[in-house]
């Protein structure tokens, strides 16, 4: 029976209940073929539900009606390997999708026909036309009527915010691309369209953004704070896309549709003029307040970084030649995301599986409890002084968020703090507590554990384990203070650090287990697979029935039973040596030793000082980095482990106009110099 997926003003429906999914981007022409499947059980084990993807127009006809859908391009397997993944799918067709795409994804041939772009000039429309049918050649038969996983499209972007048709001109273009799309055969449950800052939706369902930063931003100063650290009933972010010019309002009545995001920043892109870095509080402090302002979908974007494909007749990314405002990196689509270019899990992945795993098990209640923003709750993001909280509840329970962070901007300290919650017949009032600088949480009340109810507590819900005995893993740093009412009978309560509850995996092996461990533990069609870079070593809750296979049982930790399994090093020597130093660069030579028996995978890392570094085997640029005062990485098993690599660094001037924020040291006003190169080996092995 095929699963119905509906929405209503607050949220979406599946199968007719409340539904709040986690949504990644993944751009299947900037991944390997090979590795689909596994970055999709990433995504997976993450808490990701539905990925989305841009269909890219320019990476598929770059010459006129010379299609291109094989190899990393082969989107009717990409969708065929979501299907296999367990995932749905939201397909972004486009025309325009941005993306940091040359032309915003345009072929070059299409600027060259003379046409009004992104309206409804009757010349672009039928090349649109030609364009979604060859994507629905690709995809027909797997969406969701099908048996498919797609069951959403997504319709140009940013229309009228950034560039095309504006106003009333802007949605009848909307309007005409929908009609477009289902009269070729796009037959969806969800018909969405960017929302943000004035863009035309059409009177579709529209989705919002939120990045911690903004990178696109022509200044070279500290930017003021983002807007995104607030708890506020806004749902536009005015800097997404003020390289165009600041920010309108909505085009929608906020009342009529849910509160979903497509583009919050998993990371963020590097531009050669502003490189600020993202990191894993930066996305999860802005996580935690969309969660407190009502959202009932967290779409990051991206959520998954990739590697530019290379085109035949000019580079494919984005760069002022032309004419868009920025340079980025003509490979690198790194994003700083989640899961990064080369497959690699970073700590912002692990941040924001805190709360996909609360959504996966208290999501469909989460749904059905609007936002309640007190009027002492400081709306101006420079307030720095005032607490910021907001409470999302039903009349009887629900959840208070607490948000002392903001990006690059210190915050006061609140000490003795009693969070209070007014409900139509009821104040909770939480136990004291100090709120420090940094600080991000949220907390219940009026949690049912069992038959027991949870009245208040200073710690997080993480996860349910549904076996015989049900456990409630909650996370907190401090004393949890858990006040509950009843008997818990057989109910347990496991209470974890917070550094335990981001490295907390939940998977299914003839039970629920919790699995705590500092490598990735995916459930995939080959088993329980452990990914890292040291000794694979797992804390299991409750214990497994049987010892896995090369595994041994080490001790115990509180409720937990460790494993832990002995995997012979291998380690790769790296010699570099400077083989041509001039005025305008310098190049080095990196020579790696493997031993015999290769290990999955090793990443070279790479630290330096300069402007922009360049990775080549033989002639071929392979990989490109800008300098923002952190280690680049390189996967050698995408290039199938080569044993010299010549690295090519471009000086960094005192005076560059350049935002950076951290920058190196200068000898005689540059800086231009390799400081290490070490190599790191990836393991992989089943636990079952």
């Amino acid at each position: 029976m095929m699963t119905e997926f509906g929405l209503n003003a607050d949220y979406l429906t599946k199968d007719r209940k409340p539904w709040f999914p986690i949504m990644g981007e993944i751009h299947y022409s900037r991944v390997l073929k090979r590795d689909w499947k596994e970055s999709l059980y990433k995504m997976k084990a993450g808490g990701v539900d539905v990925a989305s993807t841009y269909v890219i127009w320019i990476h598929h006809e770059e010459i006129e009606r010379e299609y291109d859908f094989t190899g990393n391009r082969d989107l009717r397997a990409f969708v065929q390997t979501c299907a296999e993944c367990g995932l749905y799918l939201m397909l972004r067709i486009g025309p325009w999708v941005h993306g940091e795409v040359r032309n915003g994804g345009f072929p070059d041939w299409l600027l060259q026909k003379g046409y009004q772009l992104r309206s409804n000039d009757p010349g672009y429309l039928a090349e649109v036309r030609k364009f979604y049918s060859r994507i629905y050649q690709q995809v027909e038969g797997l969406l969701l009527r099908n048996g498919g996983p797609i069951i959403g499209i997504q319709i140009e972007n940013e229309l009228g915010h950034c560039g095309g048709a504006y106003g009333e001109e802007g949605e009848i273009h909307i309007r005409t691309l929908h009609r477009m799309a289902r009269e070729i055969g796009f037959e969806v449950p969800y018909y969405t369209a960017t929302g943000w800052g004035g863009a035309a939706t059409g009177g579709l369902l529209p989705v919002m953004g939120g990045y911690p930063e903004a990178p696109w931003d022509q200044r070279l100063t500290k930017i003021e704070p983002s807007g995104n650290y607030v708890f506020t009933y806004e749902r536009n972010d005015h800097n997404i896309g003020s390289d165009y010019g600041l920010g309108a309002g909505v085009t929608f009545d906020y009342k009529k549709f849910p509160y979903l995001t497509a583009e919050l920043g998993g990371g963020l892109q590097v531009t050669h003029h502003r490189r600020p870095v993202a990191q894993a509080s930066d996305i999860g402090a802005m996580s935690l307040v969309k969660l407190g302002s009502g959202v009932n979908l967290l779409g990051y974007y991206m959520y998954h970084g990739g590697t530019n494909p290379k085109g035949r007749l000019s580079s494919l990314q984005e760069s002022r030649e032309t004419g868009y405002p920025n340079d980025v990196p003509e490979l690198s689509y790194d994003f700083r995301a989640p899961i990064r270019e080369y497959g690699q899990i970073s700590e912002t992945y692990k941040e924001i599986k805190l709360f996909s795993m609360f959504i996966r098990d208290f999501g469909r209640d989460l749904c059905d409890m609007p936002a309640y923003i007190p009027e002492d709750n400081p709306v101006d993001p420079m307030n720095f002084t005032d607490l910021r909280y907001s409470v999302r509840h039903n009349g009887k329970q629900g959840y208070v968020f607490v948000n002392n962070y903001v990006r690059k901007y210190p915050m006061a300290e609140h000490a003795r703090v009693r969070l209070t919650v007014d409900l139509p017949e009821e104040r909770i009032i939480f136990p004291e507590m100090t709120v420090k600088d940094k600080d991000y949480y949220f907390f219940p009340f009026h949690m049912k554990l069992g038959d027991a109810v949870l009245q208040t507590a200073l710690a997080s819900p993480l996860c349910i384990l549904n076996n015989d005995t049900d456990a409630y893993v909650f996370y907190t740093d401090t004393d949890p203070a858990y006040d509950i009412c009843g008997s818990l009978g057989d109910t347990k309560v496991i209470t974890l650090s917070r550094e335990a509850a981001k490295n907390a995996w939940k998977v299914k092996h003839k039970k629920e287990h919790l699995i705590i461990s500092t490598s990735a533990i995916l459930q995939t069609d080959q088993g329980i697979m452990v990914i890292g870079r040291c000794t694979p070593r797992v804390k299991v809750y409750p214990d497994f029935a049987t010892i896995p296979e090369g595994w041994i049982r080490s001790g115990r930790e509180a409720e937990f039973t460790v494993y832990e399994k002995h995997i012979e090093p291998a380690d790769v020597s790296v010699t570099a040596r400077c083989v041509r130093e001039a005025a305008d660069q310098k190049v080095y030579e990196l020579e790696m030793g493997y031993p015999e028996g290769a290990a999955e995978d090793y990443f070279l890392k790479i630290t330096y000082q300069g402007d922009q570094a360049g990775l080549y085997l033989g002639e071929e640029r392979i990989a490109d980095h800008f300098y923002t005062g952190r280690e680049w990485e390189i996967s050698l098993r995408r290039f199938d482990f080569p044993k010299k690599l010549k690295l090519v660094i471009d000086p960094l001037y005192e005076n560059a106009e350049v935002f950076l924020e951290v920058w190196p040291a200068m000898k005689e006003g540059s800086a231009c110099e390799l400081t290490r190169a070490i190599v790191e080996t990836e393991y992989k092995t089943l636990l079952f």
